[in-house]
């Protein structure tokens, strides 16, 4: 059913972009939007791809076509805005296969979503995943989100801002000074510089959230934190000084600490464990994603600090190999949905 929006605009809403249509972004944003209703969600892709996911889900949802991004849809009907420039054949690429044509769709929903942004008329982008080896038959030179996302916010010098992961769930918050490295090269990047500056872009995005005074824990490289200089210096050289500039800025940071407690210290679970910090800064990768996914992965929440813009993911990828079966967890995207509204409040 085809329903434009007869309502006038509504205040700037949080655009869910729809990811790789060939994967399961489309079921989980629909089905997600279907267990929240929100007037501030709109879905922002193809309006077949988004019609399919609702036949796949079998819901009786009515979808509303809408002619800008930030219009109000009748009650009860799925809100969509399609960007112009969706390659038209989008929805005839075959489920759970690597597709050009939605490489380059959701890329050009991303762009969309950024500009509605910037332009004022969304408050929060919340974007369902994507393929990488997708993106990249569809002519895009980023390697993915990130990269995209940091181009699209570049100053007018073309300097793109400096990011960092956050993966958070209800009970634990991490960000990670080094990402998608090599554990070799992981280490030669933890400098005092970049250590100072993910606690600064840390300290920015939780006062954004509303935490008035965040409490930082920051976990060590080595075992025990170093013990003194015994397992490797890096905490010494690089890692306290990071803390200590921190703390002159008015952070409230501490650590270094053992990387195999820190976490524990700041889990929040109530009424059970009240959490000793707001959020941990990991030095590597998998040091600080393994604590976060094994609370539990289905509720993890991808979030992108140090853009100018706030922007939200699920904790998983396209899953190809059950796109169109009805079968995938929207939980992750809903976490990221209201960590989006939260951060955007």
């Amino acid at each position: 059913m085809n329903r434009p929006s007869t309502s006038p605009a509504s205040p700037r809403p949080l655009l869910l972009t729809m990811g790789d249509a060939c994967g399961i972004g489309p079921e989980i944003a629909v089905a997600a939007w279907a267990r929240d209703r929100g007037a501030d969600l709109r879905l922002v892709g193809d309006v077949a791809v988004f019609r399919r996911a609702v036949g796949i889900l079998g819901l009786d949802l009515p979808v509303a076509v809408l002619e800008r991004a930030d219009d109000l849809a009748p009650p009860d009907c799925l809100p969509v805005w399609q960007p112009p420039g969706l390659p038209a054949d989008l929805v005839d690429q075959p489920l759970g296969r690597v597709s050009a044509a939605a490489g380059a769709a959701a890329a050009r929903c991303i762009v969309a979503a950024v500009h509605e942004q910037q332009a004022g008329r969304s408050r929060a982008l919340v974007t369902a995943p994507i393929h990488k080896e997708a993106l990249h038959a569809g002519g895009i030179d980023h390697p993915g989100h990130t990269e995209l996302l940091q181009a699209l916010c570049a100053d007018a010098q073309g300097q793109l801002p400096p990011v960092r992961m956050m993966l958070a769930n209800e009970e634990l918050r991490v960000v990670l000074v080094t990402i998608h490295v090599a554990l070799r090269q992981a280490v030669d990047q933890i400098t005092t510089g970049r250590v100072l500056q993910t606690l600064r872009i840390t300290d920015v995005a939780l006062r954004r959230a509303g935490l008035d005074a965040p409490r930082i824990a920051v976990a060590g490289l080595n075992p025990h934190a170093g013990e003194g200089g015994l397992f490797g210096t890096e905490e010494i050289e690089h890692i306290a000084p990071a803390i200590a500039q921190a703390r002159t800025l008015g952070i409230d940071a501490h650590g270094p600490f053992a990387p195999d407690t820190v976490f524990m210290r700041a889990r929040h679970a109530p009424p059970r464990h009240v959490g000793e910090f707001d959020a941990v800064v990991a030095m590597t990768h998998d040091q600080g994603l393994i604590p976060v996914k094994y609370l539990g992965v289905e509720e993890g929440v991808n979030v992108t600090l140090g853009l100018p813009l706030v922007r939200t993911s699920p904790d998983h990828g396209t899953a190809f190999d059950i796109a169109g079966t009805g079968r995938a967890d929207p939980s992750s995207m809903a976490a990221a949905i209201r960590m989006a509204r939260a951060m955007s409040a």
